[in-house]
């Protein structure tokens, strides 16, 4: 039985509780959040710290970490360093170097540390990395992620800004996939963005995109906007086009930009071919946020059973979160970055 502690009691930090709550091979310890959280009648009976060093103390084996970006490295490096293994959500840091260092530790210690990017465990979202890599580079890369948030999701991503733009908090899983499609090194990045708030902090900016030029040719664009004046047109774009074709998402009922369900929705793909026409494929039997949740949580628990070297997935998460902060740089100082 894994001795499983939950750090950070938002929307993530519960769905990875729950996870933890059905698997049969979990024993959740404690819950750590600084304020009282409303918790899901499921995980009520739990202990609840306000402080990581009390859950540490509990000596788990496993800690996931769902707090603000700033804290995961230090939380994830102080949790392996007392013998954890670490699931940490996405992005692994506020920067290149503390995410490193994360990596760093994992390797000297021997703990698993993998990085909630959820759509890695998706099975539509592995259909179309296969077709897309099917298809063959150079690629043009297409991808969004707007999100028209009100209420109380619009405080929950004021909240986020104080530390992540949206164009890294919600980049780093595109461009995974970006870099699971193609092997190639990203060698340039150029980003744009605009404050169309005087509602976050005067360097901080709410909408931004960028281009990433990889060493094969290959190029990428993606775009992320939050709160009330987004627009509900063209907020989910994904869309892959090489010399061979393209694969493009096409299911449109994502129930709205908001919908955190329809974040990781599919539903269908269209495979173009030059002269062989189209295919669509359909993939509407898909997991919804609980059950990617789940499988994030199964993976790292199978991971650390069978000791499944996770080497390829800290560099790939180093590696998205490097071209998504260079293009923060970029917006920041109006010029484009090398990598």
């Amino acid at each position: 039985m894994t001795r499983v502690l939950i750090v950070g009691l938002g929307t993530m930090g519960q769905s990875h509780a729950l996870a933890h709550h059905t698997h049969p091979e979990s024993e959740i310890i404690g819950l750590v959040n600084r304020s009282a959280p409303d918790l899901e009648p499921e995980l009520q009976g739990y202990p609840l710290m306000t402080r990581f060093e009390e859950g540490l103390a509990l000596k788990p084996d496993l800690v996931v970490i769902a707090t603000r970006t700033d804290s995961h490295a230090a939380y994830a490096i102080a949790a392996m360093e007392a013998g954890a293994h670490v699931f940490v959500e996405k992005p692994l840091a506020a920067t290149v170097e503390d995410a490193r260092r994360a990596v760093d530790t994992a390797e000297a210690t021997g703990r698993k540390l993998a990085v909630g990017y959820i759509l890695r465990h998706h099975p539509s979202w592995q259909r179309l990395i296969a077709e897309a890599r099917a298809l063959g580079p150079p690629y043009v890369f297409r991808l969004n992620l707007n999100q028209q948030s009100t209420g109380a999701e619009w405080e929950a991503h004021k909240a986020l800004m104080q530390t992540t733009s949206p164009i890294v908090d919600c980049g780093v899983h595109y461009v995974d996939v970006m870099c699971q499609i193609t092997d190639a090194r990203p060698v340039r990045v150029h980003g744009m963005g605009l404050r169309l708030t005087d509602e976050i902090a005067p360097e901080m900016y709410n909408y931004g995109q960028f281009q990433v030029v990889f060493d094969d040719g290959s190029v990428g664009w993606y775009e992320a906007g939050w709160g009330p004046m987004m627009s509900e047109t063209a907020f989910f774009v994904k869309d892959v086009v090489s010399p061979g074709g393209a694969v493009s998402i096409i299911d449109g009922d994502k129930g709205g930009s908001a919908e955190i369900d329809g974040h990781s929705k599919v539903g269908g793909l269209r495979v173009h071919r030059p002269g062989r026409g189209d295919e669509v494929i359909d993939l509407s039997d898909e997991p919804d946020h609980q059950g990617l949740c789940d499988a994030e949580q199964a993976f790292l628990l199978r991971a650390i059973a069978e000791d499944i070297d996770l080497a390829r997935h800290m560099e790939d998460a180093v590696q998205s979160l490097a071209i998504c902060l260079a293009a923060d740089e970029s917006i920041r100082t109006g010029r484009a970055v090398s990598l």
